[in-house]
């Protein structure tokens, strides 16, 4: 399997048992469901792109996965989804995940920006995060 399946295997129940982050969210999405501003909560995290760049050496496979998550608010301002993505970078950050075949050096939470989408009324942030990730090569 991938290394950007996997991580997104092992984030995705991480995220969704995060007490925190799901206090300020309605839920966490691959794609996320029609009607999903009809909750109280107005918020809700998304997968974004990955990419994987291979930097295998001698006896080892491995390499860096560049990967997203997506914050989204219509509250009102950027406080709301500023927040949302703190938590979501709290969580994740040097996180101890569990990959099925790779084994995860590390995941580190590289940076945010925040943006109001064309709509004038959704605020936007996307979490970058970078992961090394090896296998012993079979």
């Amino acid at each position: 399997m991938s290394p950007e399946l996997e991580l997104q295997d092992a984030i995705v129940p991480r995220l969704k048992a995060d007490t925190e982050l799901m206090n300020l969210v309605n839920g966490v999405y691959d794609q996320p469901p029609d009607g999903r501003w009809d909750k109280p909560k107005l918020g809700y995290v998304t997968l974004g792109e990955t990419q994987f760049i291979r930097d295998d050496a001698t006896c080892i496979e491995g390499g860096d996965v560049y990967l997203t998550m997506h914050a989204w608010s219509r509250k009102v301002g950027f406080p709301a989804v500023k927040e949302i993505a703190s938590a979501v970078s709290g969580s994740l950050h040097m996180a101890p995940l569990v990959l099925a075949s790779w084994h995860l050096v590390f995941i580190m939470h590289q940076g945010t920006r925040s943006f109001r989408d064309p709509d004038g009324l959704t605020s936007h942030a996307v979490i970058e995060l970078r992961a090394k990730v090896h296998k012993p090569l079979s």
